[in-house]
């Protein structure tokens, strides 16, 4: 009897395992080339004047620059510089919900006075329903969680559609704000960030204020330097740093805007 040939054994194959392919976070080339020419720009500004700083932002960046303003001394600086060069630059404000009335009515004497309406831009949640679904009030357990739910998230919405934005932050001011460019890529929020008043003093915004007729807000005559979210801010003490009033009692010292994590 004949022995049939043995049949070629049938190799299974082993099922395909697709490689993820990591892609490496590296600049475009448009992305290299707008951050040589920040770097250049920023050494050229350094010694430049707010106005000038501003004009160029206003030049650079067109209808895609804005202006984050928290109604304090140095955001109404910028407000005066704005309307004496140009009140179209988008503004806004973050309204947590939770801002002092003084606040709210000196948005209102900006319109008046200088010409520009800032826009209030709010969470989608109102106070009571953001308190209503945390249990509570979060400012007094987790301040942190409340800043980016009420201002980081909202900054995020605000921002879209813009190229640079503007901040009133002066390098003085806190660890966080010192090493503050006057020019340079915010890595954080995905845009060019402009800070004028970086290398002014405390003294150069009051000057600045008293000089020119500049509104503010009456809270700081009542020995509030910063003023923030009403729940979190209180007035400072002799000797006390002038953010020493912001979440007093704990080792916060930022909302998240200008803090140097990502």
């Amino acid at each position: 009897m004949l022995q049939q040939p043995a049949k070629p054994m049938t190799s299974i194959a082993s099922p395909m395992v697709p490689q993820l392919r990591v892609v490496p976070n590296v600049p475009s080339e448009k992305h290299k080339k707008l951050l040589s020419e920040l770097e250049e720009r920023n050494r050229e500004l350094e010694s430049s004047t707010p106005e000038e700083i501003i004009r160029w932002g206003i030049e650079r960046f067109g209808n895609g620059l804005t202006f984050a303003t928290a109604f304090g001394p140095e955001g109404m600086v910028i407000l005066h510089h704005l309307s004496q060069i140009d009140r179209s630059v988008h503004c806004f404000n973050l309204d947590t919900g939770y801002q002092f009335k003084e606040t709210l009515e000196l948005r209102e004497l900006t319109k008046q006075k200088l010409g520009i309406e800032v826009e209030l831009c709010r969470p989608d949640e109102s106070v009571a329903e953001y308190e209503a679904a945390n249990g509570g009030p979060l400012y007094q357990t987790n301040p942190s969680q409340c800043c980016f739910d009420r201002k980081i998230k909202v900054l995020n919405k605000a921002i879209s559609g813009k190229t640079a934005w503007i901040s009133a932050i002066r390098r003085d001011q806190s660890p966080d704000r010192a090493a503050a460019p006057i020019v340079g890529w915010d890595d954080k929020f995905k845009l060019v960030k402009i800070n004028p008043l970086a290398n002014l003093t405390k003294g150069d915004i009051w000057t600045a204020i008293l000089d020119n007729d500049v509104p503010y807000n009456p809270l700081h005559d009542q020995g509030f330097p910063s003023i923030g979210c009403e729940p979190c801010t209180r007035p400072i003490q002799i000797g006390e740093d002038e953010r020493a009033g912001r979440w007093s009692g704990s080792a916060k010292t930022e909302c998240g805007l200008h803090s140097l994590d990502s």
